[in-house]
């Protein structure tokens, strides 16, 4: 009998497109604020503030909005007018209306796990884009349950596991983010399989994964590559493999 009770899943840039359209507006946000400022360091600063509004806007589209316009109006010393901030709110909604394009083999990879393993899905963002994009996805009725989060960390991870009634050991997490879909989840005693995606903020790109957690993650090039990487994880925890 398979030892993984569950696998779950990452949303944006693990299932569908979503940092390619923030790499978008960080340079359309660019060239708004360029007639307004010399020399570089706008994105900089629109990093650094977006960074320090985490913990009062969260993760998603409408908190990267307000950071834009605060933003623009700081590194442009209040120059900025109306109508170029009215064009950082109308790129803002056009980034909540984008279509859900669903990454290529992902389809197939979630309906082949979800053959054999309960599957769950954990995002975070602003519940209702992340509802819209589930929605629009045609993924939904495959997971058994889809956790919206404001953060993604050990605790919130624990806190999860006890509702799914699942071990850490039991539990894959499939994600394109080191720092919030794996890390805290191998912390656990928990399984994680890293899809890189080709753009990833770079704040999601801060964790360091000890050595001694290094047999618990396994890395796979495309969506394709998932269902073989769940039995191989399936493989390793078993009793016979964990005694060995």
């Amino acid at each position: 009998m398979p030892q993984i009770r569950m696998v779950a899943f990452d949303a944006d840039d693990t299932l569908w497109r979503s940092e390619d359209y923030f790499d978008a507006a960080q340079a359309e946000f660019e060239r708004i604020v360029a007639p307004h400022v010399s020399g570089p360091g706008a994105l900089e600063r629109l990093a650094a503030i977006e960074r320090a509004n985490l913990a009062v806007f969260g993760y998603g589209v409408k908190g990267m909005a307000l950071s834009m316009v605060e933003a623009a109006i700081e590194v442009t010393e209040q120059r900025i007018g109306a109508a170029d901030l009215h064009r950082i709110v109308v790129l803002s909604k056009e980034m909540l209306a984008h279509p859900v394009e669903l990454l290529p083999g992902i389809r197939a990879a979630v309906e082949e796990i979800a053959a054999v393993h309960p599957i769950v899905m954990i995002t975070k963002g602003d519940l209702f884009h992340q509802e819209a994009k589930v929605r629009d996805s045609g993924l939904g009725d495959l997971f058994r349950r889809i956790e919206t989060v404001s953060e993604k960390d050990a605790a919130t991870y624990a806190r999860l596991l006890s509702e799914f009634d699942a071990g850490a050991s039991e539990f894959v997490m499939i994600g394109n983010s080191l720092r919030s879909d794996i890390a805290p989840v191998l912390a656990l005693g928990g399984w994680g399989v890293h899809v890189p995606y080709h753009l990833t903020w770079a704040h999601e790109l801060e964790a360091e994964i000890p050595t001694a957690h290094a047999r618990r993650l396994y890395t796979v090039a495309e969506a394709s590559e998932l269902p073989t990487a769940v039995r191989a994880i399936v493989e390793a925890a078993s009793p016979e493999s964990v005694g060995a």
